[in-house]
């Protein structure tokens, strides 16, 4: 799935190619896909100029003159530039057509994907955005911030790392990929997590996700961009997908367990729990 050096990615390229241009109409094909008022998405869109791409965690924001369009791509969510006369593909739910018969399609095969159409003046009172935490390669996160959020909590420290209300961008590939940078076991619980690890794990967002960025995030099959742009992180992932292969540091087996659902990869000897 798309998580914050995809998602920085798709916001640089897109920037690129559609910043300017000008809004002519709008086709919902799947409406659950639209959070806000649907009638209003449909009918304010057009017209409005695209200003600039921002981001916030895993949101895109597409700001117009008076409002942000924000894009969550969830699970599987891509954008494709396409001309106005191409055929529409099966998976394609929102299209975006401008003044120069270009289209902007939304295309999400489990159709997880999620827009919001919002006065620009509201955007920080949405709950999406408001309840959105220190993003995890940011200059502001503290490892006092983290350890006052993880201390008093029972989870496993894999879980809590995917919560986006306490740490911004963060999914499942580069959890896993801090936790074993930062040489902690993914079932050890929050409230065990020391002020040391806690500057561990923050260090080593940092270090992986600027570097994931840098490489245009990370492409596997769960995940393709689109856009033209392949990432290239895969090349240094050290445990994600990496089950039964031996670890780069110690040569043991990198096991792959279920933490809260989600598939976890670390190596059991580097990321052993101490006694």
């Amino acid at each position: 799935m798309p998580e914050l050096p995809e998602v920085e990615t798709v916001r640089k390229t897109l920037k690129k190619q559609i910043v300017g241009k000008i809004i002519k109409e709008v086709t919902v094909l799947y409406e659950p896909m639209i959070v806000s008022d649907k009638n209003e998405f449909i009918t304010i869109l057009p017209n409005q100029k695209i200003k600039d791409i921002k981001r916030i965690g895993k949101w895109l924001l597409f700001e117009l003159e008076d409002y942000y369009l924000l894009s969550h791509l969830r699970m599987e969510g891509k954008y494709f530039l396409k001309q106005k006369k191409d055929n529409i593909e099966k998976h394609e739910h929102v299209i975006i057509t401008f003044q120069d018969n270009t289209d902007l399609r939304y295309h999400d095969t489990r159709k997880f994907g999620r827009m919001i159409l919002t006065p620009k003046k509201n955007l920080m009172e949405l709950d999406a955005i408001k309840k959105q935490g220190i993003e995890a390669n940011s200059n502001n996160l503290t490892k006092e911030y983290l350890y006052q959020k993880l201390n008093s909590k029972s989870l496993p420290i894999k879980t809590i790392l995917l919560d986006q209300t306490i740490l911004s961008g963060l999914g499942n590939i580069y959890a896993n990929e801090v936790l074993f940078a930062a040489k902690i076991n993914p079932w050890k619980k929050g409230k065990e997590i020391t002020l040391k690890e806690c500057e561990k794990i923050i260090l080593c967002s940092k270090k992986i996700l600027d570097q994931a960025i840098k490489d245009g995030g990370t492409t596997i099959r769960s995940y393709t961009s689109s856009l033209g742009v392949t990432g290239k992180f895969q090349n240094h992932l050290n445990v994600h997908k990496r089950e039964e292969k031996e670890c780069f540091m110690c040569h043991s087996k990198i096991k792959n367990e279920k933490i809260g659902g989600r598939s976890t990869y670390y190596c059991p000897k580097c990321q052993k729990e101490k006694a």
